[in-house]
């Protein structure tokens, strides 16, 4: 990812950068770091960027043309018309980390640091795509909002952070502050590790995390309380029919879920996945006897229009709603998927299929966490969304053949890609290895999406047939249940062998289908 700040001082932002996390990514080229001078695009020989405000006032504005300048020199260089740019300033959007994960998925971002009194109106008007603030207060500059952003941005960009759980689980991630944390000794001062961090149990530590970070948001963000108290009353309704709305209550437990909208009954109910930007819809009334809400989606009339033209993915947990999301928000059918569920607390037993402490079993078969390295391994071999099925003609064959295969390939090429990189550096994906005669060879591979969700599953045609399916969706599972999460998968409706599979694992499938629209 690279990182472009325009700025009166590069040399602040170069020797603020170039320490700890970020000065590892830097010197690993997982991201760079730019910092241009705006004063070497002044006109005048004393370098001058600065001159008095109209209208009287005290201190000196910015002046346009120099920033104006700056800003097409970063654009020219990267080879592009435009860069989405942030200037940062008190009267900006509060930076959040949910902030922080959406500009992560950038290439290129531009940082345009104030000074004095400020800059010139008319350059911001031209160049600025994002005003934000780091708190309500001002400093001398924006180098240090920018540094800070950028620090923050940096660790969720794929292999920037070493360990590869904590951008997941850390402070404001679940929507809660971090729960306490502790190292050696385990008794300082007179104050003792809490015995159940010593228990080894990861169902009771992790309940007893959750307990905290609640009680510590109580405390001390009671605006967070607020939020986090109204996703649980929502998640109390969606538990009457918790097998068709797993994905929504995952969602919530594990704090990436926005409520956008609410009907006065409680009944329709709108949340957003914060990492990925998918939305997810349900109507609990139109499963019962309401049979003139189905064909209906009351949001549609109530939620602000700015928030409907951003639906380009909905989940729908009521089929016959489809309809009307493809004619109000242009959406059509992807995917038509089962849930799949694990109710059991207990892990599923592993005999037979791989061993516990990674040790291969008798016939060689081991089972480890993938890392980076098998990124362009993984995205050949993972099953893109094909666009086929969306440009069929009536009689069956394909309507554009030329716009399918740039979809396809643009989805192999750069989706996937990108987001199996960023689930391998999660360390999200594991793989089921047999020996060779030259070593060992990756038979197979699964894991965990974004929002939590069991995917991935691929065993090649070559190793299918020996139970390795079953055996890479236990080693998921038995992680998530260790985790303390509920562990959930979708299925196609058309896919009956994946089904089985389910159904052999203990797991247990939703009576009716959830619809993937995009």
């Amino acid at each position: 990812m690279k990182f472009h700040v325009l700025t009166l001082f590069p040399d602040m932002i170069r020797q603020g950068l170039l320490n700890s996390i970020t000065g590892r990514a830097i010197k690993q080229n997982q991201i760079s770091v730019d910092a241009v001078d705006i004063r070497d695009f002044a006109t005048d020989k004393h370098r001058k960027v600065d001159d008095y405000t109209y209208g009287g006032g005290a201190g000196m504005l910015m002046q346009p043309q120099p920033v104006c300048d700056a800003w097409n020199s970063v654009c020219q260089k990267s080879g592009k018309s435009a860069i989405r740019t942030v200037y940062v300033t008190p009267q900006g959007i509060p930076f959040t980390q949910h902030m922080a994960q959406e500009l992560a998925g950038e290439e290129e971002l531009i940082f345009l640091c104030g000074h004095y009194e400020g800059i010139d109106e008319r350059v911001l008007e031209e160049v600025v795509t994002d005003y934000v603030s780091i708190g309500d207060y001002v400093l001398t500059g924006g180098e240090l909002p920018a540094m800070v952003m950028i620090d923050a941005i940096s660790r969720l960009v794929p292999g920037v952070l070493n360990n590869e759980m904590s951008a997941e689980t850390e402070s404001f991630h679940a929507g809660l502050l971090e729960y306490p944390q502790y190292s050696r000794p385990q008794i300082w001062h007179g104050k003792e590790v809490p015995q159940v961090l010593l228990s080894g149990n990861g169902r009771e530590i992790a309940r007893w995390r959750m307990e905290q970070s609640v009680e510590r948001t109580r405390l001390r963000r009671p605006d967070l309380y607020l939020e986090y108290q109204k996703l649980c009353a929502i998640k109390e309704r969606l538990m009457q029919q918790k097998l068709l709305h797993i994905d929504m209550i995952e969602l919530i437990n594990r704090g990436n879920a926005r409520c956008v909208y609410q009907s006065a009954d409680g009944n329709e109910i709108l949340l957003q996945d914060m990492c990925s930007k998918a939305y997810l819809h349900t109507n609990l009334s139109v499963s019962g006897a309401k049979e003139e809400l189905a064909g209906k989606l009351p949001f549609l009339d109530e939620v602000d229009g700015a928030v409907l033209a951003e639906i380009d993915c909905l989940v729908l947990h009521q089929r016959e709603l489809a309809e009307a999301a493809s004619e109000r928000l242009l959406l059509e059918e992807v995917d038509v998927c089962y849930q799949a569920v694990c109710t059991r607390r207990e892990k599923l037993p592993v005999s037979g299929l791989y061993r516990p402490d990674g040790r291969p079993m008798e016939n060689g078969l081991s089972i480890r966490v993938l890392d980076n390295s098998y990124t362009t391994l993984l995205a050949e071999n993972y099953p893109c969304i094909p666009m086929d099925e969306w440009i069929k003609k009536e009689d069956g064959t394909i309507e554009d053949e030329a716009l399918q295969n740039e979809w396809n390939c643009y989805y192999r090429d750069k989706t996937n890609v990108s987001y199996i990189s960023s689930r391998l550096s999660c360390g999200a994906i594991c793989g089921a290895f047999l020996p060779t005669e030259d070593g060992e060879v990756l038979a197979g591979f699964a894991g965990t999406h974004m929002d939590g969700s069991i995917g991935f599953l691929t065993v090649f045609p070559k190793y299918r047939h020996r139970k390795i399916a079953m055996a890479l969706e236990t080693y998921v599972i038995n992680g998530q249940l260790g985790q303390g999460f509920i562990p959930y998968g979708q299925v196609l409706v058309a896919n009956e062998s994946a089904q089985r599979l389910q159904t052999r694992l203990g797991l247990y499938l939703s009576k009716t289908p959830i619809v993937w629209m995009s």
